[in-house]
């Protein structure tokens, strides 16, 4: 990728991801290398269990990387404390929310949080983002139903919307289509790259949807056995880094058309 120094938001040096316990490391994966630039969609792809989540939450300081360092716009990621980070990078999990009576509204509030003080007390700039953020997410007509009474693309992108609201360059979501179909699938693909557009933040995805991520991704984070690549959908492609994704016995992938094709038996 050719990218201006000045426009990286996001770098990694030799890292290494995983687990440490008290009698050894279980690295994940390591030797990793790379730059993301400001206003792009980056989704992570992989099979399930290879490293994607890890990454996307060492990246997100809410675990300790192995080995290397995290650049967060030149800031080693380990110099950031709570606070200042909250105001730089935000993210959007996939486990569920504990049971409560908030709103909507409410809720995508509490991405004000790293400028509120934790006081709860909206200024006149907080109540502008929160409202932009609604907006831009398209669920005004939600704003005053309990979360509960969401279904789960609403409540995607209400999440998506608290994440807008605490106004940081970097957006982190790990799976946010998981338990969609696919109608409300290709809708928050959708949604994500018109905010990218539409803002210029940095919007760093997982997922499962290697057809519909090489369609919207500006850039890709791709996982196998034996290295991690990263680069645009058509590098990739070039590279043949999708080849060996998949075992071939189930699908291929097919240049011409970019994208997966089911084997028929």
């Amino acid at each position: 990728m050719k990218q201006s120094n000045k426009n990286i938001v996001l770098k990694t040096d030799n890292l290494s991801i995983g687990y440490q316990s008290k009698k050894a490391q279980n690295i994940v994966a390591s030797s990793i290398d790379i730059s993301i630039e400001k206003g792009k969609l980056v989704i992570v792809l992989g099979k399930n269990g290879i490293g994607k989540s890890t990454l996307l939450r060492t990246i997100a300081k809410v675990q300790e990387p192995l080995n290397g360092t995290i650049f967060i716009k030149n800031k080693s990621l380990e110099t950031y404390k709570h606070q200042e980070l909250a105001t730089c990078l935000s993210m959007v999990l996939t486990e569920r929310l504990p049971e409560s009576q908030l709103t909507v509204f409410e809720l995508v509030a509490f991405g004000r949080q790293p400028y509120t003080n934790w006081i709860d007390k909206l200024s006149a700039v907080d109540l502008e983002k929160i409202t932009w953020a609604i907006d831009e997410t398209e669920i005004n007509h939600l704003k005053n139903k309990r979360f509960y009474e969401l279904s789960d693309g609403q409540l995607q992108r209400v999440l998506i919307a608290r994440a807008l609201a605490q106004d940081t360059e970097i957006i982190i979501l790990d799976e946010p289509t998981a338990h969609l179909d696919l109608h409300h699938t290709i809708k928050i693909f959708s949604l994500l790259k018109n905010l990218v557009a539409k803002t210029s933040k940095t919007i760093i995805m997982s997922s499962h949807e290697v057809n519909l991520s090489i369609k919207f991704a500006d850039e890709i984070i791709l996982f196998t056995d034996l290295k991690i690549c990263n680069g645009s959908p058509l590098e990739l492609i070039k590279k043949n880094a999708f080849d060996n994704l998949f075992p071939k016995e189930i699908v291929n992938f097919n240049r011409n058309l970019q994208q997966f094709i089911i084997n028929k038996k």
